[in-house]
């Protein structure tokens, strides 16, 4: 049975063991308490290390650097050396990484850029503000990036693929390396949901000649704000970069070309900074999340899962999301919603070709199905256990039905 709240009365997570107590005291053994679990609890980004974090923003407002200083310099270094690569440059958005990283890898007006339809619809933007044109594919059951399709949209005016490292998980990379070698391609990765995801032991964003990275407070990886970067191995791209995203200007104050604004401003870096110390503890918790997920839905029918961790194989997921697909979804997340439970649809339930305006047709099977079934369960480092399987007690009862 479910146990509602009386009126006047707070059954939230902090009271379950004294409202269990008392439920095993009137023999309702198997009654649990109501939870209220948001999809994503943003204000307990800042109470996990509230001190700590008044002391970062103390430290940088009191020394009055707030734009390209010290704390920029030392977390795009300790990024840098986190993911392998030579060069991280931050800037204002994930959205302007893969903007600037298109531009300063030669993306120019007029060329194709392969990529899929099931992203948001920034990775589209950032396509067709560089001046190029977005050649949408379908995915694969993991709901990333399909070679062949790759394969088949190559044309002759074709100049990059972008792939997106969604949910944590990294594409079949190797594959798309090989494609691009043989048809002069360059790849940038939407690396914005896939911070410390590998294949084949390599970190997302070390594949192809650069990648962008978001920072937006509910990523792996999030500051307060909007905050992005780019990650590259290459000398010159990391130089255009640093030149495009503060006016075009060079380190002498030249300017060498037009550009605009994007600058990762010094306090969030520093509060990236201090949260890339924790990283690897951070997504150690997200993949025993996703493995209490796996161990209990795994059971019910009409569900497909994720893969789990601990599987072996090529992929090492950090799961940004714990994106399923499910029989009868939005009667699900009614039921979920109504037993206080916080879900997403992913980018609003359309990828892009599903937006009219944006004046796509195109014939994508795999992504009509994801988008028509998929749905977002809460993944955040501040779930407890008992969140997980109340969750999952909610599943069973309503599938159980």
């Amino acid at each position: 049975m479910w146990l509602a709240p009386q009126q006047g009365m707070r059954l939230d997570s902090g009271g379950s063991g004294i409202i269990r107590f008392l439920c095993r005291q009137a023999g309702w053994e198997n009654a649990r308490v109501r939870r209220t679990i948001p999809f994503f609890n943003y204000p307990a980004l800042f109470a996990s290390s509230e001190d700590t974090y008044l002391d970062t923003i103390r430290r940088v407002l009191a020394a009055g650097k707030y734009i390209l200083q010290e704390d920029l310099e030392r977390f795009e270094r300790n990024l840098a050396a986190w993911l392998g690569v030579g060069h991280v440059i931050g800037v204002g958005s994930g959205t302007d990484a893969l903007l600037l990283a298109l531009r300063a890898a030669g993306v120019k007006p007029g060329d194709e850029v392969i990529m899929p339809s099931h992203t948001f619809v920034a990775t589209g933007s950032a396509v067709h503000y560089a001046g190029a044109v977005p050649v949408l594919v379908d995915v694969r059951d993991d709901h990333l990036i399909d070679p062949a399709a790759v394969r088949r949209a190559v044309t002759p005016r074709t100049r990059a693929v972008v792939p997106v490292q969604l949910n944590g998980r990294t594409g079949e990379m190797d594959t798309l390396q090989e494609i691009a070698v043989e048809n002069g391609l360059v790849i940038i990765e939407d690396a914005a949901q896939a911070l410390g995801s590998q294949y084949d032991g390599r970190k997302a964003g070390t594949f192809g000649v650069a990648a962008g990275f978001s920072f937006y407070p509910a990523k792996l990886l999030g500051c307060f704000g909007d905050g992005g970067a780019v990650a590259t191995d290459n000398d010159t791209v990391a130089e255009r970069v640093r030149r495009l995203r503060d006016h075009g200007r060079a380190q002498d104050y030249g300017v060498r070309e037009w550009s605009y604004n994007s600058r990762l401003d010094n306090l969030q870096a520093a509060i990236l900074d201090q949260k890339l110390a924790i990283l690897d503890d951070a997504l150690s918790r997200r993949r025993a999340i996703a493995a209490l997920y796996h161990e209990r839905l795994s059971r019910l029918p009409g569900l497909l899962l994720p893969p789990p961790p601990g599987t072996g194989g090529r992929h090492f997921d950090v799961f940004q999301n714990y994106e399923i697909e499910a029989e009868r979804r939005d009667e699900l997340r009614n039921f979920l919603a109504e037993n206080g439970v916080g879900t997403i649809i992913q980018w609003g339930g359309r990828a892009i070709h599903q937006f009219p305006a944006l004046g796509f047709e195109v014939d994508l099977p795999v992504t009509d199905r994801i988008m028509a079934a998929s749905l977002l369960l809460p993944m955040n480092t501040a779930l407890t256990d008992e969140d997980v399987l109340y969750i999952c007690d909610l599943f069973d009862t309503f599938y159980g039905d």
